[in-house]
């Protein structure tokens, strides 16, 4: 007489059917021994809501005929989220993040927001999920689904990719340490800036400014770009190396 499924939340309220034989107008069904809720019955099979629980408890189907052979069924407590790997992205998704916490193993659902991403299970500990696209900018709640239940209690940030207007100086000596002052949108979670590729250092004012200092550089038009967490903006040739005069 199989039971489907054979665990839920501790707090009860999961729908769970018993298959077998003779289960016709079934009286009691009792998790342990407590009575649960009886949905629907056939000759075949019983849907009831579980009773709230801990731990394993015996399932028995109570009929005119006596009462059947007992079945397991395992309460799981709710999980528990203690961190992100990453808080924020991109607005259109698809970073991998890693959540840790506890009681995950059973994990079928992470939300951000309104939207919900599958997760892949790694541990008890831990899940790896791929963040959904989000409906636009702006912090969202983050909860994750197991046979114990739903936790809530982290969020996450879906961040718009930058712009990049202007760079003022846009030129400058081949031997680096000018400082530039970039002007864009969305620029406030810069995380590098390259200029033909090389890393420079960096400072962000606001959302709309930062300012860098170039590396050293070949002569001529080089590419400007700006990663965030919300994505990448090249300005194409947007700074020019200019090479040092020679006597």
């Amino acid at each position: 007489m199989p039971i489907s499924p054979n665990q839920g939340s501790t707090g009860g309220g999961t729908t769970v059917t018993i298959t077998g034989t003779n289960l016709a107008n079934a009286s009691a069904v009792k998790f342990g021994s407590k009575q649960a809720t009886i949905t629907a019955n056939t000759p075949t099979s019983v849907t009831v809501g579980s009773p709230s629980g801990s731990g394993v408890v015996d399932v028995t189907v109570t009929t005119s005929g006596g009462t059947s052979n007992p079945l397991s069924f395992f309460y799981i407590g709710a999980p528990f989220k203690s961190a992100l790997s990453a808080t924020s992205g991109a607005t259109a998704g698809g970073n991998t993040v890693t959540i840790n916490g506890t009681g995950l193993s059973t994990a079928t659902a992470v939300n951000f927001g309104a939207n919900a991403a599958t997760p892949t299970v790694l541990s008890d500990s831990q899940l790896s999920v791929a963040v959904p696209a989000g409906a636009g900018p702006g912090t969202v709640g983050v909860s994750v689904t197991t046979a114990g239940g739903t936790n809530n209690g982290l969020s996450y940030t879906y961040v718009d990719p930058p712009t990049v207007t202007t760079l003022s100086p846009n030129s400058g000596s081949t031997s680096g340490g000018t400082a530039v002052t970039i002007t864009g949108t969305n620029l406030s979670t810069t995380e590098s800036i390259t200029f033909d590729g090389e890393t420079a250092p960096f400072t962000v004012v606001n959302s709309t400014t930062v300012s860098a200092v170039t590396p050293p550089g070949t002569a001529g038009a080089v590419d400007v770009v700006v990663t965030t967490t919300g994505g990448s903006a090249t300005e194409v040739g947007g700074y020019t190396y200019v090479a040092l005069p020679g006597i």
